[in-house]
């Protein structure tokens, strides 16, 4: 039982310390990705990939979308497609169950 309490007090000795210098190093490393953003050169690149990526978006949408098409196709094509066998080539016995249009003339009783 000492063993779990000396554990469980080393953790909260260990996050008290860890937040308090945690929070200094997090604001530090805010600080400079912030000061990075919004460097005049960083946000210009920004700008230019913004205008690139909108230039090409009706690209990627079409080709993105041709693709698609190509997949539901192929997809579909091979549930559709069954190898078609000529009616000549049809076993005897499928033939034999086709139903029959004639009517049987009723026997003629004498």
């Amino acid at each position: 039982m000492r063993g779990k309490i000396l554990f469980a007090a080393g953790l909260a000795v260990g996050y008290v310390l860890g937040t308090r210098a945690g929070r200094e190093r997090y604001e530090q490393l805010k600080k400079t990705a912030l000061g990075f953003w919004n460097d005049p050169r960083v946000q210009h690149r920004v700008d230019q990939v913004e205008d690139f990526v909108k230039e090409k978006a009706p690209e990627v949408a079409d080709f993105v979308s041709d693709g698609a098409k190509k997949v539901v196709d192929q997809v579909t094509g091979r549930a559709s497609k069954k190898p078609a066998t000529p009616a000549s080539a049809k076993p005897a016995s499928a033939a034999a169950k086709k139903p029959t249009t004639a009517t049987k003339k009723p026997a003629a009783s004498s």
